[in-house]
């Protein structure tokens, strides 16, 4: 099959699943009700991309391809076209894309099942991707920032899915707003390199980018597209509106802030990288920028009692970790982590939403027995069968790991899977987040080795975030599953295991965790054993890839030990790091979290108050700018807009009132005006 046949059927075949679920489900509301069918055909629509891109990328020669359909907008000397480009870069992420997202799909049969919304989920799913592949598969600039608005439309439109609730609403217009920021400064990037390269396909941006701009351009350039990632991956200071986010349903978490749509700013940099090693003050702002996310967010996460917000904080943090990558030139090993991160975060959000759905079973069940109330079952619950110390008292809350604790015992498959992916999120050799961190960690070395100091503090972050990425995630496993039940009534009421649609897509992501990582293995392991690191060979430039990395001096034998050094104690700092908090969480429980309050003190405050970004953000750009609004154009809203509509009103009204003394219902006047009209029409005849 020719390249552009099978590009069309890839891109077109989830647009024909949303129309098919969104459009003809509008308007033939019996369809609505096919649950089967409307699952079957929109997973379908995305499986059949995944196989497509299995055969491009069994098939691919090393040879980027071009196909390209029309051309889009012609003007001047600006000429786009729709065009896909096909490259190592494009087919790990289009793997990544509709691989993750046919076992999201499958997932979301049996997750939302009975859900009135059921048709519309899955167009919205269908829709975001079809975006996501515009935006990885797009030969210009223009094509890729379609999709980077259409994932950033499907995201409102799946984080406010369940509208009713007020707080669902606010949370995708956040997200909605906090993104246009970032999107601002993409498009004005976009504007700055069409003037001085004359073009935005791949081939004009990335031909000899150093040669063509001024240095001061180009470093205004990636800076701009930077600010544009903060936006879509969730970096200080745009990051605010992804833990918002987790109020969307649960498969949207996993698809679209784990494992898709906040990559994008990764795939965005690591696609002009050449651009990118171009401009190395820029490369500084991105590793503070990153550094800074990556810590903030881990300690952010050790505080959070709701099992979705210690992921989303734990996916800001993960995302930072990328960054770190990039600032230090090693583009390729952030692709490698976004792939291994694809993979267990995937499992742990999914993982989180079966835990959420045996737990809406216990509050259904508590519903019933009369022991909360059946509105919103947030009524306290009453007395505990547990010990003082295990009992949760405050309402009733299925997502809050305080009312958990030993779901092992009744969801012994969603509990093995979320442990491998806990461990595999820590950094457990060797588990796949063990590889791409470590990579991450001894690039950022390698970098500062060369002279680049900045990345020594980009190698001390990331030691101190493996740290705690490790505590907080053993934390979440332990206070969900391990121990004694918390919630009311537990000897009487039991959650229950989720069915095989959700927990067959945890088992595949969870073996992926397991073995994803070999892909990359670190430079020591590859001397030592003659074990390829095939994802750099497969991206890195110097191999024919479409993903620039920095020259770096050659190094002795003497830094065969500094490897096995920091090998050793990234491994180390994992184990350490989780065995310290199995062993404080299953001894202690719920306890823990006071001790390590009353020892970290005011940081703690500042950790659980989430640093105050969104109290700053309210009194310093929100509530001003509401004020402008309500007080300093009150009197041109009154005036200008509600007098020239009010007077628009009053003229109409005057007309017709005109009209009306014309409407008398004498017939002898009316024939006088037909006569009286036939003189004048005659008379301009005769003499004009």
């Amino acid at each position: 099959m020719e390249l552009e046949a099978l590009v069309r059927l890839i891109i077109l075949l989830p647009l024909a699943g949303a129309v098919f679920c969104g459009i003809i489900g509008l308007f033939v509301p019996a369809l609505r009700k096919q649950e089967a069918l409307i699952g079957t055909v929109a997973t379908a629509l995305v499986a059949v991309p995944f196989v497509l891109t299995v055969y491009l990328f069994s098939t691919f020669d090393g040879q980027a391809q071009v196909a390209t359909f029309y051309t889009w907008m012609a003007a001047g000397g600006l000429s786009l076209d729709f065009a896909y480009r096909i490259d190592q870069l494009s087919l790990i992420m289009m793997l990544i894309v509709t691989g993750v997202g046919t076992l999201i799909h499958i997932y979301s049969i049996g997750y939302m099942k009975g859900d009135r919304g059921y048709w519309k989920f899955f167009a919205y799913l269908n829709l975001f991707m079809f975006a996501m592949l515009n935006l990885v598969m797009g030969d210009n600039l223009v094509v890729l920032f379609l999709g980077w608005e259409g994932v950033g439309l499907c995201s409102y439109l799946l984080i406010g899915f369940w509208y009713e609730d007020i707080r669902n609403s606010i949370a995708a217009n956040k997200a909605f707003i906090v993104n246009r920021i970032g999107d601002a400064a993409f498009l004005v990037a976009m504007f700055l390199l069409f003037r001085e390269l004359g073009g935005l396909d791949f081939g004009t941006l990335l031909a000899d980018p150093t040669a063509a701009m001024s240095q001061t351009n180009l470093n205004w350039a990636i800076l701009l597209l930077f600010i544009g990632a903060t936006g879509k991956s969730a970096q200080i200071p745009l990051f605010v509106w992804l833990p918002d986010a987790m109020a969307g349903p649960t498969p949207v978490s996993a698809l679209i802030h784990a494992a898709t749509m906040v990559t994008s700013g990764l795939y965005l940099l690591a696609r002009l990288s050449p651009m990118v090693l171009g401009a190395p003050d820029i490369m500084l702002v991105i590793a503070i920028v990153a550094s800074l996310t990556a810590i903030m967010a881990a300690t952010i996460a050790i505080t959070q009692n709701d099992i979705k917000k210690v992921l989303a904080y734990s996916t800001v943090s993960q995302l930072g970790y990328m960054f770190m990558a990039a600032s230090v030139g090693a583009f390729f090993v952030a692709i490698f982590h976004v792939m291994t991160h694809a993979f267990f975060k995937a499992c742990l959000f999914l993982g989180s939403g079966s835990v959420i759905h045996g737990m809406h079973g216990v509050e259904h069940q508590l519903q019933e027995r009369g022991v909360i109330g059946g509105d919103t079952g947030k009524e306290p619950v009453g007395e505990a069968t547990q010990p003082a110390s295990e009992a949760y008292t405050p309402p009733f809350d299925a997502q809050d790991m305080r009312t958990m604790g030993g779901l092992a015992k009744y969801m012994p498959q969603t509990n093995i899977t979320f442990f491998i992916a806990t461990l595999a999120i820590a950094g457990i050799p060797p588990l796949a987040g063990f590889w791409s961190k470590d990579e991450i960690l001894a690039r950022a070395f390698e970098y500062g080795y060369n002279g680049n100091f900045f990345a020594y503090f980009v190698f001390a972050v990331g030691l101190v975030t493996a740290l705690l990425t490790g505590f907080y995630m053993i934390r979440a496993y332990v206070l969900t599953f391990q121990g004694k039940e918390r919630w009311p009534e537990a000897d009487k009421v039991k959650p229950h295991e989720s069915p095989a649609t959700m927990t067959i897509p945890l088992w595949v992501l969870a073996a992926l965790s397991v073995f994803g990582g070999f892909l990359g293995v670190a430079p020591i392991v590859t001397r030592m054993t003659g074990f390829q690191n095939w994802i750099h060979h497969y991206l890195g430039m110097p191999y024919g890839g479409p993903v620039a990395e920095p020259a770096l001096m050659a190094h002795g034998p003497g830094y065969l030990m500094i490897e096995i050094v920091l090998i050793v104690v990234g491994a180390l700092v994992a184990i350490l790091s989780v065995l310290y908090g199995w062993r404080m969480y299953t001894r202690h429980g719920l306890a823990f979290d006071e001790k390590v309050r009353s020892a970290t003190g005011g940081l703690y405050r500042l950790w659980e108050g989430r640093y105050f970004w969104d109290e700053l953000y309210q009194k310093t750009i929100v509530k001003p700018l509401v004020d402008v609004g309500a007080r300093g154009m009150a009197l041109f809203d009154g005036a200008v807009i509600d007098g020239a509509v009010n007077g628009l009103a009053r003229t109409t009204r005057a007309v017709g009132a005109g009209l009306r003394m014309l409407q008398t219902g004498v017939v002898q006047a009316y024939a006088l005006a037909m006569v009286v009209g036939v003189v004048l029409l005659v008379a301009l005849l005769i003499f004009i």
